[in-house]
Formats: structure tokens, sequence, C-alpha cells
């Protein structure tokens, strides 16, 4: 059973005037985010695409060329040079970042200081404290103003207003670890001195287009990795105010994260308590599906949906939730920002199946 229904969001997305046209410049373009989110604008129609910039290694001129299911959206691909900037700036209003979070950190700044709004799908400004990103992404951040400028936007959780300009997308995993328990940390119902134990597996999408021996289909079974090191650490934490133990693990599949969390409740938190945290948080929110049986990757996997499911024991509890990480944790989330940046219905071109 499924307590929040999808047509709540369908009747959302129709709920606007379409009188609204906002343009719109993807950069990143080849890599797997970059391509769900020129489908997902294709689909909104507040959106027009302006332009979909990729990086001079990229050999194609048009996007149909890399990804064949997408030949129907005409989407022609250009290589971004520096030069380029004040023509865009002139039609375009916003720009998606689905690029590596050092080209990220060094572009956001020009296009922000040429009058564009700025959906950042990479780190490059999640973290607010810039001291840790040596450590966790292995550069020296150059722009440490931005990043008390810059708003950290997990939609659910996120009050956006249409002054701000900057936006860090979360990453795949925090997306789903604070929907897990961003509900019992703002009731205050962990355990003193307890620690969130977050499992997650995720497809070999999240690793991104570029290929690599690691992530090869052929070479990946289940194997974990990032332990105690993994940059989506830091970015937990920081969202929840409370220390986890978070373990990634790479999947034989090829799109998808399926999050399992173990936490330890206050004596005398009830099931009822725990079951109305989830409900009153998640109970206006769209995208949102709370189910009373465990989630699976299959029903998520080319969709915006969270389906989220938890079962207690006494003071123990497990939350388990399933995204599409290229979707939900990244695409999906960034058009649902940019779409409540502008006052509009937050889903309008996500619920529309993907080509």
């Amino acid at each position: 059973m499924v307590f929040s229904s999808t047509q709540t969001a369908l009747n959302q997305a129709k709920s606007s005037a379409t009188d609204v046209t906002i343009r719109a410049a993807v950069f990143g373009a080849a890599g797997y985010a970059g391509a769900e989110l020129l489908q997902i604008l294709h689909k909104n129609p507040y959106f027009r695409t302006s332009h979909a910039f990729v990086s001079e290694r990229t050999e194609a001129s048009h996007l149909g060329q890399l990804y064949p299911r997408l030949q129907p959206l005409s989407q022609p691909l250009t290589v971004w040079q520096d030069e380029q900037l004040s023509a865009v700036a002139k039609d375009t209003d916003v720009a998606f970042l689905a690029l590596p979070h050092e080209v990220s950190l060094t572009l956001a700044p020009k296009l922000l200081a040429a009058g564009l709004k700025v959906f950042d799908l990479s780190g490059a400004f999640r973290l607010q404290d810039a001291s840790q990103y040596p450590s966790y992404y292995g550069f020296a951040h150059q722009h440490p103003d931005l990043l008390t400028q810059a708003l950290y936007a997990l939609s659910e959780w996120t009050t956006i207003t249409t002054e701000q300009r900057l936006f860090a997308i979360p990453g795949c995993y925090p997306t789903a670890s604070a929907l897990a328990l961003l509900p019992l940390t703002r009731a205050d119902y962990l355990a003193p001195q307890s620690t969130p134990v977050i499992n997650a597996v995720s497809g070999v999408s999240g690793a991104g287009r570029k290929a690599s021996a690691d992530t090869s289909f052929c070479e990946v079974s289940l194997k974990p990795y990032g332990i105690f090191t993994h940059r989506h650490r830091p970015e937990i934490e920081q969202t929840l105010a409370h220390e986890v133990v978070f373990t990634p693990h790479l999947g034989a599949f090829k799109r998808g994260i399926l999050t399992t969390v173990s936490v330890s409740l206050r004596a005398g938190v009830s099931a009822d308590q725990v079951a109305q945290a989830f409900q009153q948080a998640y109970a206006d929110k769209p995208l949102i599906r709370l189910f009373q049986h465990p989630p699976c990757i299959d029903d998520v996997a080319g969709t915006p949906y969270a389906d989220v499911f938890w079962q207690q024991q006494g003071q123990q509890l497990i939350v388990v939730v399933a995204i599409d990480n290229l979707l939900k944790g990244a695409a999906a989330q960034a058009m649902q920002i940019a779409n409540r940046s502008y006052a509009l219905a937050e889903t309008a071109g996500l619920l529309e199946p993907l080509l």
C-alpha cells in the first residue's frame, strides 16, 4: 500500500499557467545526469533548452549520436568556450551544471556574475566548511565566499525563495540518507549517543560515463568502497547535524540506489510516533511515496520518486529508501528545485515517462 497518491503529483504538475518560458543551458550534456536533464527540460512546459554544452573531448554534435533513444529530442551539442559567456547570458536564464566538481567550481562564479541562476549538481558548493574540500574532494576551495551563498537544496526539507541564485543539489547517497533520517532527527527520536549506520548500494551509472575497469559491468560484483572516506559522509553529517557510519556499495546494475539505515530510538518512542513523524514530514510531498513493504530499485528506476519504508522492533528501527540515482539523486531533484525557485509546480516535467 502507498500512503501518498501519485495523482496528487499529477494534479500539481498541471496546476500552473503555461505562459512562462525559462531559458536553460545544460553544461555537461554528454554525461548521464546531463542527458537526463535534457529529457526533463524537453518535457517541462515552462522551460526551453537554449544550449547543451559539452567538453572538447566529446566528438558528437548531436545528443542522439551519444544516446540513440534520445534522437527525438533533436538536441544539438556545442563545445563550451569561455568566450561564449556574454552571448549565452543574453539568451539564457538558468544554468544546470552536470560537471566534475572542480570544473563547476571554476564556471559557476562566471555564470553568476553574468546574471544566471545556477543549479550545480556537483559537490563544489555542498559543504559549508571549505577546510573539508582537500580531504574529501582533493582540492582547495577557491571560492569559500560562495559556500555561504549557496543553498543546499534538499527539496523536501528546504525553503526556497525566488531571489536565491546558487543552488547546491545534494548528492545521490545524501539524498536517500537524509530522506530516511530527517523525520527522526527533527523529532529528536534518536537515542542519545547513538550513531545511525547507513549501508547503501548504487548502480554503476553513479560513477559516470567515463570508461573505467572498476565500473565495467563485467568487472562489477557487489562490493563496498570508500569506507570511512567517501565524500558524501560529511555531506550527510552536515545535513543531519549528526555523526553517521556510512558505507557505500557498488552493485551490478545500471541505475538506482537502495539505502538501508539502522538506528536506535530513545526509550519510549512508539511505533505510532515514528509513523506520525514520517507521515507529517512527507504527507504533502508529491515525490515521496511511503510504503508498508520494503521498496525495490526496479520500482523507482526511471522515475523521480523516493520510496520509503520503515519497521520497528522495540527501540531498534530500520528505514529503507529507494531512489533513482540519476533522477531523484541528481537531474530530477535539480528540476524540482528549479521549478520551485520560480514558484512553479515542483513536479513539472517530471511525471511523464522518459524516453
